[in-house]
């Protein structure tokens, strides 16, 4: 498992609190996995609420038509890397 970077560490957190994920330790989750399926077993209704989340915490916008999502969303790594990209200064 590799280890999360601290902006991965903040945003599993999120994850975690917004989706109440009970006995989700969120230092716990590998950056790597896949958050859908697999992983975490996300689905699109989880989704929704994480990309809710993300905008309320970080101040932008996912959007739910974009073609991106799949790859945004593959894992922590890749969600948190979009996040860190997209985030006003």
């Amino acid at each position: 498992m590799s280890t999360q970077t601290p902006a991965e560490t903040e945003l599993a957190q999120l994850l975690v609190e917004s989706l109440n994920l009970e006995g989700v330790v969120p230092a716990d989750i590998d950056p790597e996995a896949p958050l859908f399926g697999e992983g975490l077993g996300l689905d699109s209704i989880d989704a929704l609420e994480l990309a809710l989340a993300i905008s309320k915490h970080y101040g932008f916008q996912l959007r739910s038509d974009s073609d991106e999502n799949r790859r945004i969303f593959a894992s922590l790594r890749a969600l948190s890397g979009h996040v860190q990209a997209n985030r006003p200064a």
